[in-house]
């Protein structure tokens, strides 16, 4: 496997490969991080990866009490404990910055896209934000990737007309979900309405078809769960809200 070194944007969110992730970068340890990305030469990919927080902060904790302006700048590993790597899941996805849009306060506007998954091999924290040694993991299809694909997207209808309360008429006009499994897998994961373990596990799947086995093991229950409640709010899958760092 192909190992590298990466910048390391930890979030209290899973990314998946091919999910547009919208941030908000703010914290000094992140805006440096971009400012260098944004500084790369036009040919240059503004790659960074992304790994979702086990235990730790995504804001560094502030200090209660003193006047916002004098309060510390938090270090590259400020909320993280003392051996970083720990605060983290072993699994990320590797994020390609299209867009980093210097605001006038200093703050960044970005959007990226996942790309590929990785595991997270150590963490630096020696300089301004963490790095990352990674190593690359290829996706496999595995057996029966088809036939569980058109099994999981009967499921998925089925779930976001459970979980909007919608009617057959209202989900006619959805675009249609991707035929591809391993596209679709990464599709339906992101847009599931799950707690951060959950899709971390989708993310650490082993092979597409084990990803789609256990999409279609959660879409089935959770829609169970749903059928035997009396209302559930309206919620729009599929959008990411903008994660401030």
């Amino acid at each position: 496997m192909t190992t590298e070194r990466l910048p390391l944007f930890p979030l209290n969110s899973v990314l998946f490969p091919g999910l547009v992730l919208p941030l908000n970068v703010f914290e000094r340890r992140y805006r440096a991080l971009m400012r260098d990305l944004a500084e790369l030469p036009e040919d240059t990919p503004r790659r960074f990866g992304v790994v979702a927080i086990r235990d730790g902060h995504e804001v560094a904790p502030s200090a209660p009490g003193l006047p916002e302006e004098s309060r510390p700048e938090p270090g590259p590993a400020s909320g993280f404990g003392t051996d970083p790597i720990t605060s983290f899941y072993s699994m990320g996805c590797v994020a390609d910055a299209a867009t980093i849009r210097k605001r006038p306060n200093g703050s960044y506007e970005v959007l990226a896209t996942g790309t590929t998954r990785f595991k997270l091999l150590s963490v630096d924290a020696s300089g301004p934000y963490l790095t990352a040694e990674i190593e690359h993991v290829e996706e496999r299809q595995g057996e029966e990737a088809g036939a569980l694909a058109s099994g999981v997207v009967r499921a998925f209808r089925a779930y976001q007309k459970r979980l909007a309360g919608a009617n057959d008429a209202s989900l006619a006009g959805r675009a249609d979900l991707p035929g591809e499994p391993r596209v679709l897998s990464y599709l339906v994961a992101a847009a599931a309405v799950l707690d951060t373990p959950a899709k971390q596990r989708l993310l650490q799947a082993p092979d597409t078809t084990s990803r789609l086995a256990e999409e279609l093991r959660l879409l089935r229950a959770e829609t169970a769960v749903m059928g035997k409640l009396p209302s559930l709010p309206a919620v729009e899958l599929t959008r990411r809200p903008t994660s401030p760092n």
